[in-house]
């Protein structure tokens, strides 16, 4: 949700920075709505104060024996304005509402322009490329050939889109889980198991709805929604919270499984578990003072590339164009991991600085300085491991001719085997 005054103070740069998303144009109506409710206010106020007035001098008419029906018909057009009055700003305030929760966040300068992938801009590569002296499979092939990805099953349980994991990829998931979320507490991230079942508030709280409500699934005879990312649990934390300066920055980090209907997907993306409608994944999330948001979204990347680093998965970090951050983000980078069988990077990770846009949303503050007024928080997520692509990079990174795969040594201490399948 963006700031009203700043909305008021400064419309020409809003709509100027909104425009670049291709938003904006809803600017004009709303300070139209803005203005009208605060015309509303104090008139439906003094119409209620002069009733209150009037009623009290009908009183003490009637107890002095004198006529008070001129004082009566004044009360009755009173209630008349005071219930128009009302009902205007029922509707007033509900179109600023849905105007308000529609509009995106507002772009980082240093976010790029454009709409499409290929818009993103690199920071950098890292990372050796694998070479091979066979032709690289990939994932799906060679998991259902090792027994480890079951897709048929899946589908014949759930429907498409839907896997089961065996045996030692089993193994392979719970050793990324505890990695990851050793290195993000290691950084101070207080480690969550959080609910994957949320109130509506909480997705609208978070800037995902009304956006990305096809995505999600509902509950509907519960009134409640499987959430797509930890990352709405933890917003949701301190939501209506006033916390203390001197505690920030909090951080956290998430393990749950995550679902999304990802209506509309189709193609090579929907092939294994690359784009399935459940997986698993470790979040980590920060509230911080503004003037450190900044610092605090370049740190979050670093713990996602130490992640990789110690994995030793090729990689490379993006800067993802303004009209493909979604409505929370100011700024996001994406983290790509090499896949040799589409002989490109794809998104394992990311991590955005949304700025006041989710606090102010959830009513989280913080109190800057004894006696100063309450100001909203920046908030931050980042993705520590998104384990079924990274289980996908790890396989086709690393597989051998005869279609096993080894495991990074920095995961056997985790339970993972040193080689899939063990020999």
């Amino acid at each position: 949700m963006l700031d009203l005054k700043l909305l008021r103070s400064e419309p020409e740069r809003v709509k100027a920075a909104l425009a670049r998303r291709g938003a904006g144009g809803e600017v004009d109506e709303l300070l139209v709505l803005d203005s009208r409710r605060r015309e509303l206010l104090p008139t439906i106020e003094d119409a209620q104060a002069e009733r209150n007035a009037a009623s009290k001098r009908i009183g003490e008419i009637k107890r002095e024996g004198g006529d008070a029906d001129a004082e009566i018909a004044a009360v009755g057009r009173l209630r008349e304005t005071i219930d128009a009055g009302k009902d205007e700003l029922e509707a007033v305030e509900i179109a600023l509402r849905e105007l308000t929760l529609s509009l995106p966040n507002i772009p980082d300068p240093d976010a790029p322009d454009g709409i499409e992938e290929d818009d993103a801009v690199v920071i950098r590569e890292v990372g050796a490329l694998p070479h091979f002296d066979f032709e690289p499979r990939d994932h799906l092939d060679l998991g259902t050939d090792l027994g480890l990805i079951d897709m048929e099953a899946g589908a014949r349980l759930s429907g498409s889109r839907f896997a089961y994991l065996k045996g030692d990829l089993v193994l392979l998931e719970l050793a990324l889980v505890q990695f990851a979320i050793s290195v993000a507490r290691g950084e101070g991230h207080e480690p969550v198991i959080p609910p994957v079942l949320v109130r509506e508030e909480a997705l609208e709280g978070t800037g995902y709805f009304p956006e990305a409500r096809e995505q999600i699934y509902e509950i509907e005879k519960d009134e409640l929604f499987l959430t797509g990312t930890s990352e709405v649990a933890l917003a949701s934390l301190h939501a209506d919270q006033i916390l203390d300066a001197a505690d920030l920055p909090l951080r956290y980090c998430a393990f749950s499984t995550c679902f999304r209907r990802e209506a509309g997907a189709a193609g090579r993306d929907t092939r294994g578990i690359f784009r399935v409608h459940q997986f698993d994944k470790v979040e980590m999330f920060s509230f911080v003072d503004p003037a450190n948001s900044k610092g605090e979204h370049e740190r979050l990347l670093s713990i996602e590339e130490r992640i990789l680093g110690e994995l030793e998965i090729p990689y490379r970090v993006v800067n993802i164009p303004v009209g493909d951050l979604g409505a929370p983000a100011a700024k996001k980078y994406d983290c790509e991991a090499w896949i040799p069988s589409q002989s490109r990077y794809r998104e394992v990770t990311s991590c955005s600085n949304t700025t006041d846009y989710q606090a102010r949303r959830l009513g989280c503050r913080y109190r800057p300085g004894d006696g100063e007024s309450p100001e909203a928080v920046h908030t931050l997520n980042g993705t520590a491991t998104a384990v079924g692509r990274t289980i996908i990079a790890l396989i086709e990174n690393r597989q051998e001719a005869d279609g096993s795969f080894t495991v990074p040594k920095t995961l056997h201490r985790f339970g993972a085997p040193d080689r899939i399948p063990t020999q």
